[in-house]
C-alpha cells in the first residue's frame, strides 16, 4: 500500500500514513497568507523509507497551490527546502536569510 499524506486541518498538521498506521506528521500554524511549519516527526519504526520527504513535499505543494508563503521554523522542513531549491521561492525573499536559504 502506497503511503498517503493528508492535511489534518483540525490538528493543524499534515500526516503521512503507511501500512495502515500514522507514520509521522508535520505541524503548522496558518495565519493569513502564511503557513509556519513548526515541528516534523517520523515514528522510528518508519524511518529510512523516505516518508519525511514525501510528507514535506506534499505539505509544500499544498502551500504552493494555495498561494501561501512558507516560514520553515522546523529544522527538517528548512533542511528539505535547502536540498530542493525549487521550493525556496515559497519562503519570502526577505525571510530567506533568517532561515539560511
Amino acid at each position: 500500500m502506497e503511503p498517503q499524506v493528508l492535511n489534518n486541518a483540525e490538528e493543524s498538521r499534515f500526516e503521512v500514513h503507511a501500512d495502515g498506521e500514522l507514520a509521522g506528521f508535520s505541524e503548522y500554524h496558518r495565519s493569513g497568507d502564511e503557513v509556519e511549519f513548526t515541528h516534523t516527526e517520523i515514528d522510528s519504526r518508519f524511518e529510512g523509507r523516505g516518508l519525511g520527504g514525501k510528507l514535506v513535499r506534499a505539505a509544500l505543494d499544498s502551500a504552493r497551490e494555495q498561494g501561501l508563503a512558507v516560514l520553515p521554523h522546523c529544522p527538517f522542513v528548512r533542511g528539505w527546502i535547502g536540498k530542493h531549491p525549487d521550493y525556496a521561492d515559497l519562503v519570502p525573499e526577505a525571510q530567506r536569510p533568517r532561515f539560511g536559504l
